[in-house]
């Protein structure tokens, strides 16, 4: 079972991540293919182009026969951010099954800066590390993109 986070409403990994046993906030039990998704710019365009990819693939397969998780971390972490110029479409791809994953390492340096954790959407999964979730995956099977 995944915690909620201390600091924010969102869930969290931090307690509970074990790199050889993933955890996912979505049951896909049937999904044949497996997407993990970095997101390292502070790019809106392709933040974008990460969303529409996303649903593309989605159409194509169908919800219940892929499973996407989109890991934003470094300068990809403000993707998720609560003001985010993409959080509504964020919202609407969770709840058509896709993860969003944001770095708490990423987090607590902006928080260094901003004096606060940033708030992120109310769907963001937090994990301790963005590269390592992205490892974690891979080493399960996940195909790897970066747009």
């Amino acid at each position: 079972m995944l915690g909620i986070g201390s600091a924010s409403a969102n869930v969290s990994m931090l307690h509970d991540f074990t790199f050889s046993q993933p955890k996912f906030i979505h049951n896909l039990p049937f999904a044949s293919h497996k997407l993990v998704v970095q997101v390292s710019q502070d790019n809106p365009a392709r933040w974008h182009l990460v969303l529409n990819t996303s649903q593309n693939l989605l159409n194509f397969f169908g919800q219940q026969k892929i499973q996407i998780v989109v890991v934003a971390f470094g300068p990809g972490l403000k993707m998720l951010v609560a003001n985010s110029p993409v959080a509504k479409t964020i919202a609407a791809m969770n709840a058509e099954g896709v993860e969003f994953d944001a770095c708490h390492n990423t987090m607590l340096a902006m928080a260094k800066k901003i004096g606060h954790l940033p708030k992120l959407v109310p769907s963001a999964v937090i994990v301790p590390a963005g590269i390592v979730r992205i490892m974690q995956l891979e080493s399960h099977g996940f195909d790897y993109v970066k747009p």
